[in-house]
């Protein structure tokens, strides 16, 4: 059986295009690696997904008692999540749509072995 800690973050304020960019980074590096990546990446997303990292790390620890030094990000992924409409007034009486994208972003830990 294999064991696996995940971590989810819903309603993210910012697009899922963005999130994949540097979710790239990281798939398939040991968590520790991930981590540096994310600390020294100048993207808006990376301040979330470090947070996120840390809480699917202490989930293996505390819910699945796993080492945190095997740990590697297994997957990870954002999915859209609603999309708020706003609008923005233009010329001569227009209104033009802004569309407000958020993400739902999952990343699953597993242990190396």
């Amino acid at each position: 059986m294999d064991m696996e800690a995940r971590a989810t973050l819903r309603y993210a304020r910012i697009s899922p295009r963005k999130v994949q960019i540097v979710l790239d980074l990281i798939r398939n590096k040991p968590a520790d690696m991930a981590m540096a990546i994310l600390k020294h990446t100048p993207k808006a997303v990376c301040e979330d997904l470090e947070k996120l990292l840390k809480s699917a790390m202490a989930n293996a620890e505390n819910n699945h008692n796993m080492d945190t030094t095997k740990l590697y990000v297994a997957s990870c992924y954002a999915a859209p999540g609603p999309i708020l409409k706003r609008i923005r007034p233009r010329a001569q009486g227009r209104a033009f749509r802004v569309l407000k994208r958020t993400s739902h972003i999952t990343i699953v830990l597993k242990e190396k072995d």
